[in-house]
C-alpha cells in the first residue's frame, strides 16, 4: 500500500476500494489501521457526547456510561469493592467511571479498524455497546420508559458519525483530483480511491467539537443548579431540643490531630451513588409504611414543621480499616424517627426498618436501636447549615451506633416497617451483616506512621468512638512495654468520638507505638485483627516512628 501524499494530504492506493454506503466498507487497502481507529474512536465520543446531552433533559443516572458503572458496583464481590475502597478511597468512582471510559474506547477504536472492511461490522459492535448500556439503563430501579433514549441518540449519532468520517477519509481519483469540499463518493468500475489524511483531520476534529458541547451542555444540565439554588435559599426553624455548648476541653487543638467537629467539606463519603442524586425539596416525599397502623406520607414543608431535635453524632463507615480515615464528627438536625414511627403505629412482630435512597439504594435498620430513645434522626442540616447535595439534601437517616450501611441513608424517601426474616437490604446479600452495631475503636492521628521525631517531650495524640457506650479509658503502649493511660478530653455525650492525648518522652530507637479503648460497658478493644467484612474491622491501630540518636 502506497500512502504517500501529496501536497493536498492526499495517497493513491492504485487499488480499487468497495463503497462507503451500505454494508460495504472502504477497503483495508484505502484506508489505514491507524485512521479506522481514529475514526472509531471519535464515533464513540460523539455516541457519548450526544448521550449524556439528552440525559441532561431527561435522567442524568440514564446516561449509559453511569448506568454501567451503577451495575459493576451492585455486580462487584464484596472482596473487590473492598479493594477499590482501600486502594483509591473516596475516588473509587471516579476511578470506576475513567475506567468504563477507557475500555470503552478501546473497544471503539478496533472497531472502527474493523469497519474499514465492513461498514456493518462497525455498526453491529456499537448496537452491542448500545445493547449493554442499554440494558443497564433499564434495570436500574428508578428507571423510567423513556431512559433508553440517550442510549438510542447516542447511538445513532456514533454510527453516522463513523460512516461519515470513514467516507471523508477518502476520494475518487479516476479524472481530476477533487477540492477539499467535494462530499465522499461511492466506489464504482474504473474508480481508484485514495486516502485523503486532511479530510479525516478535519472530520475528526470537527466530531470532537461535538461530542465535548454534548459532554458540556448536558453536565451543565444536570448539575442541579435549580436544586442547588433551593438549598441555599432555604431557612431552618430552630431546633425545639437543641444541642447544649460544646464542653470546654472537647477539642484538644493539636496540630495534626483530627479535629472534634469534622468540617463538612471534610466529611468522608462512602456510597453507591456514581452521580448524585439531586432531589427538589419541592418535590421531596417520604412515605413510612408496611407492618404499621397507619402509613404516612410527608412533604419536606410537613417535616420542617414538626418539632426539630439537635445532637453531636459520630458516623462511621463499616469499611474503615484499623486506623483508617471514614469516620466523623457532626452536629446534626432533624426529626426523631421514632416520632414519625409512634405516629405510623408499629405493629407487633416487626424489627426492621427498610429505607430507600433516591437512586434505589436500600439499607435496613434495627427498629429497637430507633426506638430505645437514641437521637436516631431524619436529619435536615448538619453543622448548623442546610445537608449538603452530597450528604444526602434534602433528608437523611442518622443512627447513633450503627454503621453507615445499616442506618445512615442518604437521600431518603421511603420507610417500609418490616422484619428481617422478609426482606434484605442493599450489602445484605453481597455478604454482609444484616445488624452492624459499631464496634470500639480507636486510632493515633499523632505521629504519623513511619514519621522521624526529634529527642525529647513529644505528643502520641488521636481519637477513639464506642458510639452510644462512651468511650471511658484509652491507653497506649511504646516499644511492647507497659500500657500507659492517656488523658481523655471533654465529651458531650456517648455517641460521638473523644480525643485523647500522652506525652512521651522519646528516645533514640525505632518505637512501635499501639492503642487501644475500652468503653462504658467495661470492653476493651481485642488485639486480635479483623477485616472490615462482614462487619466492621478490630484490632489495635499502630505506628512505627523513629528517633535518631
Amino acid at each position: 500500500m502506497d500512502t504517500s501524499s501529496d501536497g493536498s494530504g492526499r495517497g493513491s492506493s492504485g487499488v480499487p476500494g468497495q463503497g462507503s454506503s451500505g454494508g460495504s466498507g472502504l477497503g483495508s487497502a484505502v484506508v489505514p489501521a491507524w485512521a479506522g481507529a481514529l475514526a472509531g474512536l471519535c464515533a464513540a465520543l460523539v455516541a457519548l457526547g450526544i448521550a449524556q446531552l439528552v440525559a441532561g433533559f431527561t435522567a442524568p443516572a440514564a446516561f449509559p456510561v453511569i448506568a454501567v458503572g451503577d451495575a459493576l458496583v451492585d455486580g462487584a464481590p464484596a472482596p473487590v469493592k473492598d479493594w477499590a475502597i482501600r486502594t483509591f478511597g473516596e475516588n473509587d468512582k471516579p476511578v470506576l467511571v475513567a475506567g468504563v471510559f477507557v475500555v470503552l474506547l478501546a473497544v471503539a477504536a478496533g472497531l472502527g479498524i474493523l469497519a474499514r472492511r465492513k461498514l456493518w461490522y462497525g455498526g453491529a459492535g456499537l448496537a452491542l455497546l448500545g445493547l449493554a448500556g442499554g440494558a443497564a439503563v433499564l434495570t436500574r430501579p428508578d428507571a423510567g420508559q423513556f431512559d433508553v433514549l440517550p442510549t438510542l441518540v447516542g447511538l445513532l449519532a456514533g454510527y453516522w458519525t463513523l460512516k461519515w468520517l470513514l467516507g471523508r477519509a477518502t476520494t475518487t481519483t479516476t479524472t481530476a483530483v477533487e477540492s477539499a469540499e467535494q462530499p465522499p463518493v461511492q466506489w464504482a468500475p474504473g474508480m481508484e480511491l485514495s486516502f485523503d489524511r486532511r479530510r479525516l483531520f478535519t472530520g475528526a476534529g470537527g466530531a470532537a467539537v461535538v461530542a465535548g458541547a454534548g459532554a458540556a451542555l448536558g453536565r451543565a444540565w444536570s448539575t442541579g443548579d435549580g436544586v442547588e439554588s433551593a438549598r441555599r435559599s432555604l431557612t431552618l426553624p430552630a431546633a425545639a431540643s437543641p444541642a447544649g455548648p460544646l464542653p470546654a476541653g472537647v477539642d484538644l487543638k493539636l496540630p495534626g490531630l483530627t479535629p472534634f467537629v469534622t468540617p463538612n467539606q471534610d466529611f468522608y463519603r462512602v456510597d453507591t451513588a456514581l452521580i448524585v442524586p439531586r432531589v427538589d425539596p419541592a418535590e421531596w416525599r417520604l412515605r413510612i409504611h408496611g407492618l404499621v397502623d397507619r402509613p404516612i406520607e410527608l412533604t419536606y414543608d410537613d417535616l420542617l414543621k414538626r418539632p426539630l431535635t439537635e445532637a453531636d453524632i459520630t458516623l462511621t463507615c463499616v469499611s474503615n480499616e484499623v486506623g483508617g480515615p471514614y469516620a466523623g464528627n457532626a452536629r446534626w438536625l432533624g426529626v426523631p424517627m421514632a416520632d414519625l414511627l409512634r405516629q405510623a403505629g408499629v405493629a407487633a412482630g416487626a424489627d426492621m426498618l427498610l429505607s430507600t435512597s433516591q437512586d434505589g439504594w436500600t439499607c435496613g435498620t434495627l427498629l429497637d436501636v430507633v426506638l430505645d430513645g437514641r437521637d436516631a434522626l431524619f436529619a435536615v442540616a448538619m453543622n448548623g447549615e442546610v445537608l449538603p447535595v452530597t450528604h444526602g439534601f434534602p433528608v437523611r437517616q442518622v443512627v447513633p451506633g450503627l454503621y453507615g450501611y445499616v442506618s445512615a441513608t442518604k437521600w431518603v424517601v421511603d420507610v417500609k416497617v418490616t422484619r428481617f426474616d422478609r426482606d434484605e437490604a442493599y450489602w445484605t446479600p453481597r455478604g454482609w451483616s444484616a445488624r452492624g452495631p459499631i464496634k470500639t475503636q480507636s486510632r493515633i492521628d499523632l505521629p504519623r506512621d513511619g514519621a522521624q521525631l526529634p529527642k525529647g517531650r513529644t505528643k502520641i495524640a488521636g481519637v477513639a468512638w464506642a458510639q452510644h457506650k462512651g468511650v471511658e479509658a484509652v491507653e497506649v503502649r511504646i516499644g511492647g512495654g507497659p500500657w500507659q493511660q492517656a488523658r481523655l478530653a471533654a465529651t458531650p455525650g456517648p455517641d460521638t468520638w473523644r480525643q485523647w492525648e500522652l506525652d512521651w518522652d522519646a528516645v533514640a530507637g525505632t518505637h512501635t507505638i499501639e492503642v487501644r479503648a475500652t468503653d462504658a460497658t467495661g470492653y476493651t478493644q481485642t488485639p486480635q485483627r479483623a477485616d472490615p467484612a462482614p462487619d466492621g474491622a478490630a484490632g489495635w491501630h499502630a505506628v512505627r516512628v523513629s528517633v535518631p540518636a
